[in-house]
């Protein structure tokens, strides 16, 4: 009985302190993906800092379940609720274009 109440305990102290959620990663510039697309639609960024973009899906009725950089070559899926980080090269000033894995939403990554 006594482990019983302690495990309610502690969950609700997880859920309480927002442990339930994965944990952000300072500094990533958030971009939502949802029945409107990518939010923002552009981001731009200074060349030769580092950058990390969070994108996270929030809704099922979008076809951005996942994310594609052609020209890095670099595709993630995009799993409901759950911030995916992409590191962004920025050693070219140049704009970097990224899609949802069937092409019909577009947006980019400016780097100047």
């Amino acid at each position: 009985m006594r482990a019983s109440v302690f495990v309610t305990v502690l969950a609700v102290l997880l859920v309480t302190l927002g442990c339930s959620k994965p944990a952000q990663k300072p500094g990533a510039i958030a971009i939502t993906a949802d029945q409107k697309g990518f939010t923002p639609s552009s981001v731009s960024v200074d060349k030769g800092k580092p950058v990390t973009l969070a994108f996270t899906r929030t809704s099922n009725d979008t076809c951005a379940t996942a994310v594609v950089f052609p020209e890095i070559n670099v595709k993630k899926d995009l799993p409901l609720d759950t911030p995916v980080y992409i590191d962004v090269p920025t050693d070219t000033a140049r704009t970097l274009k990224f899609t949802c894995g069937m092409g019909m939403f577009e947006s980019s990554v400016v780097v100047r």
